[in-house]
């Protein structure tokens, strides 16, 4: 009867632990997005690149933002992240900023630089 009881406590307590660990993963797991902050992944155009005509179309995905800007100018999202941002080059060398920045004040950048050479 004794060793029946045992068993029975054991198994209570290692369900707890169980949960316990469960709960207390589960909540690091959804806390890693406001640690790591805003994310910004740029699809559109490469690093570098030189172009021929000064229309260029920036285009990439972001997530846990509450605003994004492309030189300093908010640009809009769709529900997914996407964005999809036309943008003028002047002639020769041009870096573009895109920053964000999420709902606890973190904010990411990435510059890209490009050139515009127009036809002769």
């Amino acid at each position: 009867m004794t060793h029946e009881r045992n068993a029975k406590t054991w198994l209570k307590i290692g369900t707890i632990i169980f949960f316990v660990v469960l709960i207390v993963g589960y909540s690091i797991f959804q806390t890693r997005k406001i640690i790591e902050g805003p994310e910004l992944k740029l699809t559109s155009p490469k690093q570098g690149t030189i172009y021929t005509e000064p229309l260029v179309e920036i285009t990439g995905k972001a997530s846990n933002i509450k605003e994004i800007r492309l030189d300093d100018r908010p640009i809009s999202i769709t529900e997914d992240g996407s964005f999809r941002e036309k943008l003028l080059l002047f002639p020769g060398y041009n870096i573009i900023k895109l920053s964000a920045e999420d709902k606890f004040g973190k904010k990411t950048e990435k510059k890209i630089e490009l050139v515009y050479q127009e036809n002769s």
